[in-house]
């Protein structure tokens, strides 16, 4: 059985030979000035993830010149922001003007720009629908603080993981819970083939054809998005830089591919 997502492909050789050359560059750059790293630094980099997501909405949409569509790609997104992070970061660190606000600002003003263009298209080409996707979010926000309620009543302990820890659980949530709307709603398809046997187990049970088949990936996700936050919230207790830079990639794989589905079915007219 397959395990990558359908689509994920490394970019032309001279594309992968830029990101890789970026990423070097980047890990030098930190190793050598060795900039503070701190939860709010973490979650100054969450705009940062939304405008890899609109990206990849780009990417997927073909709004994307050709120039530049393959650093857009799967997995090509996620280092080509990365890249565009660090160098942020790095940049700022070294004129002496670095702040995690700073850093905030700036990936906001570039997640809004993308988030804007794509609507923009989306509403051009009459196919905008922001109904679906509005209660996808919706009910995730809702949903994310319940379950970081309910974990911290089974383990106090959890609460060393912080905001981050909560950032964890809201991304799985709503990558969980964009999948379900999608799935159930929206009649789109699942990519990913571990996600896939999920859904089929869901499918099997016998409230498929009362509630759908996404409500039991969802609480699988979420129940699988707890038990990692637990077992990070040690290491954010011992290690407070390592342990932060794991949550905020753990909530980064789920707020991704969330924030990519909802913006892609806003743009998709269904």
């Amino acid at each position: 059985m397959a395990i990558l997502p359908e689509g994920f492909a490394l970019p032309p050789l001279p594309y992968l030979f830029v990101l890789v050359a970026g990423l070097v560059g980047v890990g030098v750059g930190f190793s050598r000035r060795r900039p503070d790293v701190s939860a709010d630094h973490v979650l100054a980099l969450v705009p940062w993830m939304v405008a890899g997501s609109a990206l990849h909405v780009q990417y997927v949409t073909g709004l994307l010149p050709p120039l530049i569509r393959p650093f857009a790609g799967t997995p090509a997104v996620y280092l080509s922001v990365a890249v565009l992070a660090g160098v942020t970061w790095l940049g700022l660190d070294a004129v002496g003007a670095f702040s995690a606000r700073l850093l905030a600002i700036l990936g906001v003003a570039l997640a809004g720009l993308l988030v804007a263009v794509t609507l923009v298209a989306g509403f051009q080409a009459g196919t905008l629908a922001i109904f679906w996707p509005a209660v996808g979010f919706a009910v995730s926000v809702v949903l994310a603080p319940v379950a970081w309620v309910v974990l911290q009543r089974i383990d106090p302990e959890v609460s060393v993981a912080g905001p981050l820890g909560v950032l964890a659980l809201f991304g799985h949530t709503l990558d969980a819970v964009s999948t379900a709307v999608g799935i159930d709603v929206l009649g789109f398809g699942e990519r990913t083939p571990l996600s896939q046997v999920i859904l089929d187990v869901g499918a099997a049970l016998p409230t498929a054809d009362v509630l759908g088949v996404g409500w039991f990936f969802v609480l699988v996700k979420i129940a699988i998005a707890s038990l990692v936050v637990v077992f990070l919230a040690d290491y954010v207790r011992e290690e407070p830089t390592e342990g932060s830079l794991l949550l905020g990639f753990v909530a980064a794989v789920g707020l991704g591919p969330g924030v990519h589905n909802l913006l892609l079915f806003a743009v998709s007219g269904v």
